[in-house]
């Protein structure tokens, strides 16, 4: 885990990563290590035609703490300090280590795959959905020793960009501005939506990714790029039409060229570039009941979490089977200047998978 964390692996640019983590998974117990045709590193063990997949990602967003391995303040082991150490590269080492050490009987064999992209389009997870059909997954992000992750929201992209052919702002507040006042529509409507009175994989949100815009005198730019969760039964498709159309009633009904208009060169877009559905898998699946039984057995208690983001768990339900997630860490921490994870809980994490593992295919 540490070398991994230690190597820079943004979305994008985890081709270095990978062929660490590709040329390392032999010495752990897997075989046929490889990097696919989009680039996730794919290896598996045993030879059995029941599959478990265990997935996780190897990207990161960039930024975080600088990397460093210190002693912690209580004494109690070692903190490894870095970018990916919880979100997710810790819990996909841990899953090398506990599915590399996992007795697998006949009739089983165990996949992993260290996914490309997840923190963008998760094009890596997209590619394999089709190519496996498993038994269980369990996907790789920090839950604590202790956490059975087994719901996540779901995810709309929505970007609006607008255009024309240059005009002066103190008479035309521009399409940079016409796309802030459209956001921002879209916006309020969500928080009309959302109701704090329940849990958090039943409230939708709304954020903004990005901002851009442009003045020149050959015609001026704007786009917002925006994050939106969907809550639990949300369809995806439904929400996307309303809230386009909200973007779009704003353009229509405040930004139409009138009659004698000199800018003839107005452009506006609205559009869904990538969605999602919520899910949440059954708390008492046979995966999450050996995750469950494998926690007790090394003393503690198990909680089941559902999470307000949205990870390639989302995606992995396609398959109809058991799904949960897991790893150490405290997502807390995602995406964070203070991205850490205790080496131990790291290996506890490890120990704990490796023993579910083995209860879910029947050693």
């Amino acid at each position: 885990m540490i070398r991994l964390v230690e190597i820079p692996g943004v979305t994008g640019d985890e081709s270095k990563a990978c062929e660490y983590l590709a040329r390392a998974l032999p010495a752990y117990g897997w075989d046929d290590a490889r990097i696919d045709a989009v680039g996730n590193v794919i290896a598996g063990r045993g030879n059995g035609d029941r599959e478990i997949i265990l997935m996780g990602h190897i990207d990161t967003v960039a930024g975080g703490p600088s990397f460093r391995l210190e002693e912690a303040p209580d004494g109690r082991g070692e903190i490894l300090w870095g970018r990916g150490s919880v979100d997710a590269r810790g819990p996909l080492c841990a899953f090398a280590v506990a599915g590399g050490a996992a007795v697998v009987p006949d009739g089983w064999r165990l996949i992993f795959i260290a996914a490309v992209g997840e923190e963008g389009d998760s094009r890596g997870a997209r590619h394999v959905i089709p190519l496996y059909s498993p038994k269980a997954c369990v996907i790789g992000e920090p839950s604590g020793t202790s956490g059975i992750t087994i719901g996540y929201r779901g995810h709309l992209r929505i970007q609006l960009s607008a255009g024309d052919g240059g005009a002066h702002r103190s008479g035309d507040a521009g399409p940079a501005t016409a796309c802030l006042l459209a956001a921002s529509d879209v916006l309020r409507e969500i928080q009309r939506r959302d109701n704090a009175a329940k849990p958090v994989i039943e409230r939708p949100s709304g954020a903004v990714i990005t901002m851009e815009g442009g003045e020149e005198s050959t015609g001026r730019t704007g786009m917002v790029d925006l994050d939106v969760r969907l809550p639990l039964g949300a369809d995806p498709e439904v929400w996307s039409a309303e809230l386009l159309e909200i973007a779009n009633e704003h353009f229509r009904c405040r930004h139409v060229p009138h009659g004698n208009e000199i800018n003839t060169k107005r452009v506006f877009s609205a559009q869904c570039v990538s969605s999602i559905p919520a899910h949440v898998s059954d708390k008492n699946n046979r995966l999450a009941t050996a995750l469950r039984g494998a926690i007790r057995e090394a003393g503690f208690a198990p909680r089941l979490l559902v999470k307000g983001g949205t990870a390639d768990f989302n995606l992995a339900a396609a398959w109809q089977c058991p799904v949960a997630a897991y790893g150490p860490g405290d997502s807390k921490l995602d995406h964070t200047d203070k991205e850490r994870v205790s080496v131990s809980e790291y290996l506890t994490a490890a120990s704990i998978l490796k023993n579910a593992l083995e209860m879910f295919m029947g050693v």
